[in-house]
């Protein structure tokens, strides 16, 4: 068991140890020998059987016995009677071999496969289970089995439900009970089943019912699992929802189809710059979903017809299914105004990974005004760059009547509001659940207590009617730090989630956003009109998040925190400019998504440990050349670089081949010695500047 210290073996013990692996090893000979000649004679099966009694977890042993029943069954001479008689001695078997190991793989597989050939008594199965469960309440292949039973013999999800009641109430701490009832659940509720029509009238329920195992003893943490279930379908809306878009609905964007020319009196959170005069439309839902294409999403706008827009998402394993979305829109400079509508699932088509329908038609509009400016000659030699120093950063103010993203964003979630009447009941059974633990740490210091209390908080503060004021946020706050000084073994994932609620804090309202908001001036170069810079610098994050109220932003300041992954980053497609100096960034895999930003012009990835650690291992967890799924568009004939270097650095080729980098700072790093520069030369064509140096 978990937890049991071992104990030193005395030397008898260890004598029959050895003996016994003796035995076994005669056994597993002889018995392969019959396996490899398909010997399927009585003393053959027999010794299987006796190789089993000793070992349950020989899946070779099972798969022979199956083997051999086929053979038997497959005879002429079979008949109902001798089918039977060869079925039951092979639950008699597995019967046997559960006595040596209630928690045998193979033995629970093989009775499965046995019971599935229909000649065996399911209501014995099921009084067999409730002996076995007599003796093991929690074990969960007894639980797993009992729904492959359950099924066979059309018995009721009430009622198998009400035996889970009863068995929680034996035992509070049964995990596995609480679990089967969620399983439970969910298909009645899926059903629809009388009774269980809506999660408004079930979940309160079950709410006063968890609450009963978690006061009379909260350090067990079955009935907390359960609770947080409760708390997912308490939130979570089947459907999948338009959280928010780029550009937003009702904004005004200025396109400016000149970089390299200075543009004053406009406002740097609408103005674009593009060489193209094309610029990308995300649509940021609140799951992974597929099926967006011209078809589910109609675009009306004079030189954009709907039929001629791509929409791909933006997935970095190459899944056609994914929460961000992105087309191109291209205005020519004809067009000087444009007024564009978008209607988003108006035709089915659009579902989520667990297979609903987007059931919410949604539609937003913003405006689009081109500007042509002619190239100003003189300025054309000079390399794009940007210079990470804080005399080249002001704080912007903002006029007062200058709308900024939050506010559109703001303005589109509430048009998306899909139950109003549903959001009440959800609302009302977080504030219960709120004063219910808040009562209960009033009594005792429960570490497990204050973790729900800071979900609770969180997820009734995103359900308010004005979900950019975080009431609770401060208390949210406090409550992991607390955690991290009681609980420091999982003191980074309280970190972790101290950080999203300090960044939900900063871009929730327009005063918080503003402190954040920087105006780049460079007095050498006049390359890069004065956008808004968005500086979350010093901030010790290490985890970012919010992104779906981040996709206005050009310029990002991550520098100086503890960022280990940039996951999500991704939707940022107006990213132009990107600092993730002073990190703790490891691999080049962690930089996955930086493939997917098109627009990324400058970036900083200065002194982080890149190249520290000999063994990456976020390598098997980010996408790779040499994964299925990713790096198939790869032609390895179009590399610039030896496959002696290749070989060496595939990972930084994988990431730079897909970007248009003009600068590029990446000292202080381990791997960043003069080899490795010269092959980022060769990779990136475009790049100009390298760790501050003009190359030729």
């Amino acid at each position: 068991m978990h937890g049991r210290p071992r104990k030193v073996p005395k030397p008898e013990d260890e004598a029959a140890s050895a003996a016994k692996a003796q035995k076994l090893r005669a056994l597993q000979t002889q018995f392969f020998s019959y396996h490899h000649n398909k010997i399927y004679t009585k003393e053959a099966i027999e010794l299987s059987a006796k190789l089993l009694e000793i070992n349950p977890e020989s899946y070779t042993a099972w798969n022979y016995r199956k083997l051999a029943v086929e053979h038997y069954l497959s005879q002429p001479e079979s008949n109902p009677d001798s089918v039977r008689s060869i079925l039951d001695e092979e639950l008699r078997v597995v019967e046997s071999a559960l006595r040596q190991n209630f928690k045998s793989y193979g033995a629970w597989h093989h009775r499965k496969w046995v019971v599935s050939k229909g000649h065996s008594s399911i209501d014995h199965e099921l009084r067999l289970l409730d002996k076995f469960q007599r003796a093991d309440s929690r074990n969960f292949h007894a639980w797993n089995y009992r729904r492959f039973v359950r099924e066979l013999m059309n018995r009721s999800e009430q009622d198998e439900l009400k035996y889970t009641e009863n068995m929680i109430y034996t035992n509070f701490s049964n995990y596995s009970a609480w679990h089967n009832r969620s399983v439970l659940l969910s298909t009645l509720l899926e059903k629809k089943a009388e009774g269980f029509l809506s999660k408004e009238n079930v979940l309160p329920e079950e709410y006063e019912f968890i609450h009963q195992a978690i006061f009379t003893d909260p350090d067990d943490q079955s009935g907390w699992f359960y609770h947080l279930w409760l708390l997912d379908q308490t939130v979570k809306v089947d459907s999948p929802l338009l959280v928010t878009s780029w550009p937003a609905h009702g904004s005004d964007v200025l396109l400016v189809v000149d970089r390299f020319h200075k543009v004053c009196g406009l406002s740097p959170f609408t103005t674009l710059h593009s060489d193209s005069g094309s610029f990308p439309m995300v649509l940021y839902f609140n799951q992974s979903v597929e099926g967006v294409s011209s078809s589910t999403v109609t675009v009306e706008s004079g030189s954009n017809k709907s039929e001629d827009i791509i929409w791909k998402p933006l997935s970095v394993n190459n899944s056609q299914a994914a929460q961000v979305w992105v087309a191109h829109l291209t205005f020519p400079t004809s067009e000087l105004n444009s007024s564009v509508e978008v209607s988003v699932g108006h035709s089915e088509g659009i579902t989520s990974t667990r297979g609903f329908q987007y059931s919410y038609p949604s539609k937003f509009s913003f405006k689009v005004h081109v500007q042509p400016i002619e190239r100003d000659s003189s300025q054309g030699s000079v390399a794009e760059s940007v210079l990470w120093r804080e005399e080249n950063f002001k704080v912007y103010e903002a006029r007062s009547d200058e709308s900024i993203p939050i506010v559109f964003f703001d303005q589109l979630r509430i048009r998306n509001d899909p139950e109003p009447t549903a959001s009440n009941w959800r609302a009302e059974a977080l504030a219960k659940e709120i004063e219910c633990f808040r009562e209960l740490l009033s009594l005792m210091d429960c570490k497990i207590g204050k973790l729900t209390l800071a979900r609770l908080l969180m997820a009734y503060d995103a359900m308010s009617s004005c979900a950019n004021k975080l009431v609770h946020s401060e208390e949210v706050l406090e409550l992991y730090s607390d955690l991290m000084k009681l609980d420091p073994s999982h003191y980074q994932y309280y970190k972790d989630e101290h950080c999203l609620v300090l960044l939900q804090e900063m871009i929730s309202n327009r005063e918080s956003l503003l402190k954040h908001c920087f105006q780049y001036t460079d007095p050498v170069s006049s390359t890069i009109h004065n956008p808004i810079c968005l500086r979350l610098n010093n901030l010790s994050l290490s985890r970012m998040g919010a992104f779906e109220k981040l996709l206005w932003v050009q310029i990002l300041d991550l520098s100086h925190n503890e960022l280990q992954s940039i996951e999500g980053l991704e939707a940022m497609q107006l990213l132009s400019c990107l600092s993730l100096r002073n990190n703790k960034l490891r691999s080049f895999t962690a930089l996955d998504p930086l493939r997917k930003l098109k627009s990324l012009r400058v970036l900083d990835i200065s002194y982080n440990q890149i190249g520290e650690h000999s063994i990456d291992t976020t390598r098997y967890l980010c996408s790779s050349p040499l994964s299925h799924s990713v790096g198939s568009e790869w032609n390895k004939d179009e590399t610039v670089i030896s496959d002696g270097a290749l070989i060496d650095y595939w990972e930084a080729f994988f990431i730079f081949k897909e970007l248009n980098l003009k600068q590029l700072d990446i000292a202080g790093n381990a791997i960043a010695d003069e080899k490795f520069k010269s092959i980022l030369v060769k990779v990136m064509p475009t790049l100009k500047r390298l760790d501050g140096e003009l190359l030729g």
